[in-house]
């Protein structure tokens, strides 16, 4: 159901607070411009507006509403560094080759943090992430991650917390240690994306939207295709990460799309709502697959968790989410759901994303692995600025191993279930 003032919008607590949803066309004619861009969500809108403030003729394509996707449903979270944390980073390339990547996340935020000042965009922009640790085997990471980043990465920030410590941030026993990093974020999404949409436009980019494109040529001009119009262009970028189908299977089976699930609880009030968590800081677990949290401005609890491998989401999606918030947060039991929704992201083998060039002219941006928010919005960046010929940090992205999922897209979910049953053991032993 479409909340009233989103119509084309999946119902979702973000959808009920957006600021700034505006009707846009969508392409019924044949046009011309330098670049086209497929996907109206972080990546595209980042992409298209980067190249607009360089000079650039922009149309952006969107088979829906803009945000549409995970940009305008995920959790908020806007975390310091790469989906790998620097240890992990540094046991797979080397600390050089880390450190590199550690500065382009930091570059990431502060992209953020200036797009949201020089638009003015009302995204609700809070600062603050807790990292609950909930296995014993895990004990100890925070503090040598602490140690990393203070030592090695010019980055004496983050606070490494015992148990007692984690649950004077979040009113938990499901913690068993803490890492609090004062320089993460949080954002409503989807007024995030809107609010960059309307930057782009304001910088010369047409958007379309219900304009869902169904081919393009490999060839120099493209020329791509939607039911009712075309777009002739030199370049194109793919911005549709969990939502490229089946539109180039050159790059398809680098990712797999699956499904996460949000609920937002009734209001809670401030004082009760801060009982539970001592800010409105994001939140999330060392789990597998992550359980994430926050307070919304109106003090709800907004809570993802649980995930599905295929087509489709749960007919109950509060009743299958709900479990999960009750093994983290037991005294929000009976406390009524307002709004459940879910979102379709992608992950890559690797965890890291998938960014490149396919000739003679097609570039790509995917495979976020639930890092999405400044991942997405930097890789649209540093397309903008490859195509424009401006910046070199494109290369380094380009040159992040790649693996197709065993059995690439036809076998893919099959292995991911069986290999998301073993990380779901794991996370329970």
């Amino acid at each position: 159901m479409a909340a009233p003032n989103g119509p084309g919008y999946p119902d979702s607590y973000y959808v009920a607070t957006a600021q700034g949803i505006v009707d846009r066309p969508a392409l019924d004619e044949e046009l011309t411009a330098d670049v086209c861009v497929i996907g109206g969500g972080f990546t595209g809108l980042s992409a298209a507006l980067t190249l607009a403030e360089l000079g650039v003729d922009v149309i952006v394509l969107e088979a829906e509403r803009v945000g549409f996707g995970a940009s305008g449903r995920c959790g908020g979270l806007v975390g310091t560094g790469q989906r790998k944390d620097v240890l992990e980073m540094e046991e797979a390339f080397g600390l050089e080759r880390s450190r590199q990547f550690w500065d382009f996340a930091e570059q990431a935020k502060q992209e953020i943090r200036d797009r949201v000042a020089r638009h003015a965009i009302p995204c609700d922009l809070q600062k603050g992430q807790l990292i609950g640790v909930h296995k014993r085997g895990y004990l100890g990471w925070a503090e040598a991650l602490v140690d990393a980043l203070t030592g090695r990465y010019d980055y004496p920030f983050c606070r490494a917390l015992s148990a007692e410590e984690t649950r004077e941030y979040v009113a938990t026993e499901d913690f068993l240690e803490g890492l609090y990093d004062p320089e993460a974020m949080v954002l409503h999404p989807l007024n995030y994306a809107l609010g960059i949409a309307r930057a782009a436009e304001e910088a010369g980019v047409r958007i379309f939207e219900n304009s869902r494109v169904r081919s393009y040529t490999e060839s120099d001009p493209a020329v791509v295709r939607t039911d009712k119009g075309s777009v002739t262009a030199s370049h194109v970028v793919l911005g549709c990460n969990g939502y490229l189908g089946n539109l180039e299977p050159r790059t398809a089976g680098k990712i797999m799309p699956i499904n996460n699930f949000m609920i937002a609880t009734e209001p809670l009030g401030e004082e009760r709502a801060l009982e539970l968590v001592k800010g409105r800081f994001g939140i999330h677990d060392t789990r597998f697959v992550v359980n994430y949290f926050r307070l919304s401005e109106d003090f709800r609890l907004l809570f993802g968790g649980g995930e599905n491998y295929r087509p489709g989401f749960p007919r109950d999606i509060a009743g299958f989410v709900r479990p999960y918030m009750l093994k983290v947060l037991p005294q929000l039991r009976g406390v009524k759901i307002d709004y459940a929704w879910g979102g379709t992201l992608s992950v890559t083998v690797s965890r890291l994303p998938h960014v490149g060039r396919l000739e003679p002219n097609v570039w790509y941006a995917q495979g976020y692995s639930g890092h999405g928010i400044p991942t997405a919005n930097f890789a649209g960046k540093i397309v903008g600025e490859a195509i424009s010929g401006v910046d070199n940090r494109f290369d380094a992205f380009a040159s992040l191993p790649s693996t197709t999922f065993p059995g690439g897209t036809t076998l893919r979910y099959p292995g991911m279930v069986l290999a998301m049953l073993y990380y779901g053991l794991k996370d329970r032993l």
